[in-house]
């Protein structure tokens, strides 16, 4: 019994040492890819487009290594060639033509692929050219693309950490215990509102007005952050893989990163030119 007791005691101690090795490491990663990513956002033209297209690059090939069991690599060369496309006329502004492109490289893709795994192979080119377009669009609005792309970094990052340490503070409720086990409702709440005073503090910043609006706007796209992150840990789940890649130590892939900030960023590039139209798609959404 005793015997029992002090192996049960040593598993615990060495999953909280293990949890603790790994929150180091996930610090230690953020504290190098946060800068890089906020000096390329402000910038801003090129080296933006082409920062984006090669994270895009990443993890179309960290989705292939997932879904693709034939063809491998005639479908990977082939889907990023097609991103090399998109980003180059993403870069130039040419936002209908990459849609398109994006479509038909989607298309070609998919008969490339295995016929087990065809649908799969042309929805990560359509996953990973999104995560050009979106930025992009918002990034090349001359006055606020700076500010654009700073709300969408502090929405995303604000939820990530403090839904993080409000889950293992309070614990509680499952939020979607067959997709995430490990997501409890306190953390959705706790980076949900993490989000919204992220957000307040970055429009403050900047002296942007209408902080009601702003701040429900942040709850919106905080919520399509977590959906984002739940959305490829189902991904992940049904092709039995636990992390996107081992890419970024104490994180995983690039996949397992920029899940929740792909699809905050495109619902953002969305609201943004129905508001404001390409011409001006950041102010679309920040300014109400």
């Amino acid at each position: 019994m005793a015997g029992h007791e002090t192996a049960k005691t040593k598993t615990v101690i060495d999953s909280a040492g293990a949890s603790g090795n790994n929150l180091l490491l996930r610090v230690l990663s953020a504290l190098v890819l946060a800068p890089l990513a906020l000096a390329v956002a402000f910038i801003g033209g090129w080296p933006f487009v082409l920062f984006w297209g090669a994270a895009a690059a990443i993890i179309l090939w960290e989705w292939n290594v997932i879904v693709t069991d034939i063809n491998k690599s005639r479908v990977l060369v082939f889907g990023i060639a097609t991103l090399a496309v998109v980003t180059t006329l993403a870069g130039l502004g040419r936002y209908g033509a990459a849609l398109i492109f994006m479509v038909a490289g989607s298309v070609v893709t998919d008969l490339l692929a295995g016929p087990e795994r065809r649908w799969w192979s042309g929805a990560g080119v359509v996953y990973a050219s999104i995560l050009i377009i979106a930025p992009t669009i918002l990034r090349a609005d001359p006055v606020f693309g700076f500010a654009a792309i700073l709300v969408l970094f502090a929405i995303v990052w604000a939820t990530d950490i403090l839904g993080y340490f409000a889950g293992r503070i309070f614990g509680g409720a499952k939020l979607a215990p067959q997709i995430s086990p490990k997501k409890t409702w306190a953390g959705a709440i706790g980076g949900t509102i993490g989000a919204a005073i992220a957000m307040l503090a970055v429009l403050t910043f900047f002296h942007i007005p209408n902080a009601i609006v702003l701040g429900l706007l942040a709850v919106v796209l905080s919520g399509v952050s977590q959906a984002g992150d739940l959305c490829e840990s189902a991904f992940k789940r049904r092709f039995h893989v636990k992390d996107a890649s081992h890419l970024i130590p104490g994180h995983g892939g690039l996949m397992d990163r920029l899940d929740g900030f792909l699809m905050a960023a495109a619902v953002g590039a969305i609201i943004g030119v129905l508001r404001g139209g390409v011409e001006a798609p950041a102010h679309g959404l920040l300014i109400w």
